[in-house]
């Protein structure tokens, strides 16, 4: 046999061959249609900030994920059971109480959309409540050494310092978040009326006292607050460069004010935060007046707290914090 024969013949293409065509995404399912949709609405209607949507976002990604596992490619496919063994599913892989708690919540917030939007006739989440977790109890800087650093004084304080105190005080003597913090502008304060409008989360206002000592510090820094900000800028609080502070740069600060003082713990400003609340309890037990300060009237909770007027929220502040009274 030659040679000639044992090669293979050439490969021909024919010429009404169609030529490849470039790969293309898959069509969202119904369910990815509906979610996006679903986070559109909590951006524009309810405001909702971009951390608690990518929380939304995440959370049902990752149960839409599962439920394409399970053939369910529309989210009103899913039901009681399916829910069930999900959390179940989850819980074996160690997630613990409180996040299950929280993709529960973000499954029944769309499920109420899809009920509003006509896409579904029930909410099989509603039922549904998620495996119990430990509390893990929030720490607190004790009342008599954080009051000991707020009098602490720094010799030749310069304006960041002055900033940083200011900041401190207004942390605690209002419970402030960190976002709420960043966001106060110099009008959103009333020296006269010791009072502050705070921006919240879903962007509802709310009005908290300001402590004396507080707000003697405050004024302190805006002496010197034009030497750094920019003609233009409103923010109460404002980095070096003259722009609101940035959330990174408070946290750094906050830790740097608290070791100079010579704290022998990490201050950071949930810390606060929780010491505002736990400084307050100790004291007054009125935990729905502490809840109302601290802006914890969610639609859980809002209805609890509608009768409470603010003259008694401010009585409870004005006698139970520790710094809310001027020195004699």
């Amino acid at each position: 046999m030659s040679e000639r024969n044992d090669q293979s013949p050439p490969v021909t293409v024919p010429s009404h061959a169609p030529s490849p065509t470039p790969t293309s995404d898959p069509a969202p399912t119904p369910a990815e249609t509906q979610t996006a949709a679903f986070l559109v609405h909590l951006a524009d209607e309810r405001r909702l900030s971009p951390h608690t949507l990518d929380s939304y976002r995440r959370d049902l990604t990752r149960l839409g994920a599962w439920c394409q596992g399970q053939g369910i490619s529309a989210w009103p496919d899913l039901g009681e059971g399916e829910i069930r063994r999900y959390l179940a599913y989850r819980h074996r892989a160690g997630i613990d109480g409180r996040s299950l708690a929280r993709e529960l919540s973000a499954l029944r917030s769309l499920f109420r959309y899809l009920l509003r939007e006509g896409l579904t006739r029930v909410n099989p989440a509603r039922g549904i409540r998620a495996p119990k977790h430990a509390r893990r109890l929030p720490g607190t800087f004790d009342a008599d050494s954080l009051c000991a650093l707020l009098d602490g004084s720094v010799a030749d304080a310069d304006p960041l310092d002055l900033r940083d105190t200011a900041m401190v005080e207004l942390f605690y003597s209002s419970g402030l978040r960190l976002a709420e913090l960043i966001a106060v502008d110099q009008g959103d304060i009333d020296p006269a009326e010791a009072m502050l409008t705070v921006v919240g989360k879903g962007a509802k206002a709310r009005r908290v006292p300001v402590g004396a000592a507080a707000l003697t510090a405050i004024a302190r820094w805006l002496q010197v607050r034009p030497l750094l900000a920019a003609a233009a800028e409103p923010a109460l609080f404002v980095s070096r460069r003259g722009q609101r502070i940035h959330p990174r740069s408070v946290q750094r600060r906050l830790a740097r004010w608290a070791e100079v003082r010579g704290a022998t713990r990490h201050l950071h400003p949930h810390l606060l935060r929780h010491s505002f609340a736990s400084h307050l309890l100790e004291s007054s037990s009125d935990l729905r007046a502490v809840q109302e300060l601290l802006g914890h009237a969610d639609i859980a909770t809002t209805q609890v707290y509608t009768h409470l007027d603010f003259q008694h929220l401010a009585r409870v502040y004005d006698q139970a914090h520790p710094r809310a009274r001027k020195k004699r």
